[in-house]
């Protein structure tokens, strides 16, 4: 007969090691709980630890291969935070693929598209944006800490990739935006449906 618990046969160190482990993961999970709801403040602690690895990356005047990697970490979330969920481009792929198959005859719509209310459903919520960049921050304020990763680099050329990076990318996804009519942004108006004119 087998033991139910597959940590009942590990020796007492491994065990304790492994219950406090457990504990803290709770206690972690508890605070991170606590501060979901308090959005304003996580993004302004968030950009506290920022502004403190800016000042050390500046008046160390090294770690510009770190501060690089983090800026690229960022704006890769920032896109993700940026795009819907499901991809329109990949539903109107399908859609045509879909046409072609059957023999190059469109189905009858059966609604119109303008009177659908899809929400827009983010690819990375803000929440686990805030969380991914926070801890992203913490990891790049530690690793300008060690000497080991301040690798001399002529920064202005990491700079100067870096926007045109983010402008192209930033160009693209606008553009996407654009060609499929979403706006990832709702700036607290209501939605406005086609009732009275």
């Amino acid at each position: 007969m087998m033991d139910s618990d597959p940590d009942a046969n590990l020796p007492p160190l491994i065990q304790q090691v492994q219950d406090q482990y457990r504990k803290y993961t709770r206690v972690y999970q508890h605070y991170l709980d606590r501060t979901t709801p308090h959005v304003m403040q996580r993004w302004l602690a968030t950009g506290g630890i920022f502004a403190l690895f800016m000042l050390r990356v500046i008046f160390a005047q090294g770690w510009y291969i770190v501060c690089y990697a983090h800026a690229i970490y960022m704006l890769n979330l920032l896109l993700a935070f940026l795009q819907p969920r499901f991809d329109p481009s990949l539903e109107a792929d399908l859609m045509d693929d879909e046409i072609e198959a059957g023999g190059g005859e469109t189905p009858l719509p059966t609604s119109a598209k303008d009177d659908e209310f899809r929400p827009f459903v983010r690819r990375l919520p803000e929440w686990s944006f805030w969380l991914s960049a926070t801890r992203a921050t913490v990891l790049a304020l530690l690793a300008s800490l060690f000497s080991v990763f301040d690798v001399p680099v002529f920064w202005p050329i990491l700079v100067v990739y870096f926007f045109v990076l983010f402008t192209l990318t930033m160009r693209r996804q606008i553009q996407h935006m654009i060609k499929y009519k979403y706006i990832p942004f709702d700036f607290g108006r209501k939605a406005r449906y086609g009732g009275k004119k």
